[in-house]
């Protein structure tokens, strides 16, 4: 099993992330918020690994720079929000590179970028992780 990624680089990177005017105009709000709540956060970490794997981790995805709606679901205002929304912003903001499928431990890193958003959006931004890992 492949180590978690570790939190300290994430909460940088979103920190880096928060003070850039277009992804800090996200946030969850009416039905993506209720999503997160219904679902728990369990359930919001499996559709992330699910949405990840289908949308962003091929080499080349279908559509790549217009596949991730900016809301629906809150995985995708997260992605928006974490610069996870497509290849060309994974490679810029996160160092991934383009041209290749995503690995196990870039997929598992994505996700946790993701479900540290979504948790620190749930908890007014006090909470460093409330989407647990399973």
């Amino acid at each position: 099993m492949l180590p978690a990624p570790d939190p300290r680089v994430i909460d940088q990177r979103l920190a880096v992330l928060a003070r850039q005017p277009f992804r800090s105009k996200f946030h969850l709000r009416g039905r993506d918020r209720a999503t997160a709540e219904l679902k728990g956060p369990a359930t919001i970490r499996r559709h992330a690994h699910d949405l990840i794997g289908k949308r962003l981790a091929p080499a080349e995805p279908y559509k790549d720079g217009k596949q991730t709606p900016y809301r629906g679901h809150p995985v995708f205002v997260a992605q928006h929000a974490t610069a996870t929304c497509c290849r060309t912003c994974l490679q810029r903001w996160h160092g991934i590179p383009k041209g290749r499928e995503l690995s196990h431990a870039e997929r598992d890193y994505v996700v946790e970028v993701i479900c540290r958003w979504i948790g620190r959006e749930m908890t007014g931004g006090t909470g460093p992780d409330t989407v647990r890992r399973h």
